[in-house]
């Protein structure tokens, strides 16, 4: 018998959504958001370059490589990263994350001209109320910032991913005069982050639905959109995939979900899942090893319940299963 015969996928059935058709790309946390974790070791530099090769043997195709402006440490080791991507010419567009604020951009401008590699930079703002009240902003003073950091990127000659933190908690109209002035100042990425793991599935299609067609499509502009996930809630993946499903261009994961606080969607699980929807051609072959080595250079550990990659994944303890199991192998399956 064949596999369609022996399993019947009532996934194909759920939404109608064509997994096999969506070109969805997958940008790797795990260098920066993923090192934001207060129980992991920064990896030694060649551990990161490591993990670098490994994001692109799995099928990743961009990755924060971190955030300079937070000094001269980390300068020097995005260089390093740049450098790694094109001398061994890695199918992986980097990006690095900025407040917006000039200070932050200006490194991401000198090692791009540097290294010959346009590199995109992230420029994050808090977009909620909460984040308003705590931080004592105005509307006017968020607008100029974003306007002042997008406008002074663009023209240095990088690509701009302009991203609000906490969107999942922001009101509709600020969220739209923050990405309308970020994309008239020349943005074509935004970013919709989901930085306190607020949101459920439902809540990611709304969003995501608002944001392309309130603002996205009316400013006539081919602006990609972005889904930055954590996982408070335990919902990392699902949202992730509503988040796919309801449109965007880009998602964003970590190796094992590391990340502040409870971490990140893990890019591991999300890879499997979107290999099992058909929307991923990819030899997964090295996902072991990406897992293993994020493991070793963060000092995290694999729980041996782990989905896919555990020590336990795929062995039971139930005799009935085990049975099962030894019958099925002896009819060569």
């Amino acid at each position: 018998m064949n596999h369609s015969e022996l399993i019947y996928d009532w996934n194909k059935q759920a939404n109608g959504f064509d997994y096999g058709s969506c070109r969805v790309v997958l940008n790797d946390e795990t260098l920066r958001d993923g090192l934001q974790s207060p129980s992991v070791i920064d990896p030694p530099m060649e551990a990161k370059v490591r993990l670098l090769h490994l994001m692109a043997g799995v099928g990743v195709r961009a990755a924060d490589i971190g955030l300079p402006g937070a000094g001269p440490r980390v300068v020097e080791q995005v260089r390093i990263l740049a450098r790694e991507i094109v001398d061994q010419h890695l199918p992986i567009d980097p990006n690095c994350a900025a407040r917006t604020v000039v200070a932050d951009i200006q490194p991401i401008v000198d090692i791009s001209q540097e290294v010959g590699l346009p590199i995109e930079a992230a420029t994050f703002i808090g977009s909620s109320a909460i984040r308003q009240f705590t931080e004592g902003w105005t509307m006017d003073k968020m607008l100029r910032a974003t306007e002042e950091a997008v406008t002074f990127a663009v023209g240095h000659g990088l690509p701009v991913m302009y991203v609000t933190e906490d969107t999942t908690r922001a009101q509709p109209e600020t969220l739209r005069r923050l990405y309308a002035t970020a994309i008239e100042c020349g943005a074509r990425r935004i970013c919709l982050a989901d930085t306190t793991g607020h949101a459920t599935p439902a809540g990611v299609r709304a969003l995501v639905r608002f944001v392309v067609e309130e603002i996205v499509e009316p400013s006539g502009e081919a602006v990609k959109v972005d889904w930055h996930g954590h996982r408070d809630r335990g919902l990392g993946i699902a949202n992730c995939l509503a988040a796919i499903e309801a449109g965007v261009d880009r998602v964003h994961a970590t190796a094992l979900g590391i990340g502040e606080r409870v971490g990140n969607a893990e890019m591991d699980l999300l890879i499997v899942n979107l290999y099992l929807l058909g929307a991923l051609d990819q030899d997964l072959s090295g996902l072991v090893e990406y897992c293993q080595a994020a493991s070793e250079a963060t000092g995290v550990p694999i729980p041996a319940s782990y989905p896919v990659v555990g020590s336990d994944a795929f062995r039971t303890a139930t005799g009935v299963h085990a049975a099962a199991i030894i019958k099925a192998r002896k009819k060569g399956d």
